[in-house]
């Protein structure tokens, strides 16, 4: 009869263990999806359109919470503690496709008038003040009316909206070409560089269609990932 009483007295207890680990996996699930759909966010950088503030294989975190982030499962926005500025990396849904994210600079805001003569950026007259990793790859200047990347505007941006556009003047898809950025769409804001993983044009091409290719690129960037590793760019804050 002791046995017996003893044989479910250790049931229960492992019954009892295994719930509180099921409880607090399910509590770290939840507060881990409301950091990241609140606070702080993890992205990539695919392209080249904010060098050399930013480079291909940056992966950084996005302050979600300044701009007012959503809260989880339910149509609302908290509070935000400020307003985008101009200077401000901002991180948003690509208008013309609302499942791309993109990165940009706000340059401007609404009410303010943007102009571009010769590559030079104007806001309601004044010289812009650039980031100092700005840079043009092209020397060439298009006149007025044989584009818009090199001479643009006056153009006053509409209330409710920002612009946008990329550190890497010559070669980014922005506002000049695609219009406004609707303040709804934005997610938060560029903060902090956590890991930076520099491209190889060696490295092997994987395709999961083939499961060997994944195997060769994970000897290969074990093989190369001192080199590859951008170290000096870890930790960096994003200006």
């Amino acid at each position: 009869m002791f046995e017996k009483k003893t044989k479910v007295k250790k049931e229960i207890k492992k019954k009892s263990t295994l719930r509180e680990y099921i409880e607090a996996f399910a509590v770290a699930l939840v507060l881990a999806l409301i950091i990241k759909c609140s606070v702080v966010e993890a992205y990539k950088i695919p392209s080249s359109s904010m060098e050399d503030t930013l480079l291909i294989g940056d992966f950084l975190l996005a302050n979600k919470f300044i701009y007012g982030s959503k809260i989880p499962l339910i149509p609302a926005h908290l509070p935000a503690l400020r307003e985008p500025k101009p200077g401000d990396i901002v991180i948003f849904k690509y208008p013309g496709d609302t499942k791309i994210n993109y990165i940009k600079r706000c340059v401007a805001v609404g009410g303010q008038v943007v102009e571009i003569k010769d590559k030079v950026l104007y806001v309601d007259g004044k010289i812009f003040r650039d980031s100092p990793k700005l840079k043009h790859t092209d020397p060439n200047i298009y006149p007025s009316g044989a584009g818009i990347r090199d001479n643009f505007g006056p153009y006053r941006v509409p209330r409710g909206y920002l612009f946008v556009m990329g550190d890497n003047r010559d070669n980014s898809s922005d506002s000049r070409f695609w219009g406004p950025l609707d303040r709804r769409l934005i997610l938060g804001q560029a903060m902090i560089i956590h890991w930076s993983w520099a491209v190889d044009p060696q490295a092997p091409t994987v395709s999961w269609y083939n499961p060997l290719t994944i195997l060769e690129s994970i000897g290969y960037n074990i093989v190369h990932f001192l080199q590859r590793v951008r170290w000096t760019r870890i930790g960096h804050l994003i200006k």
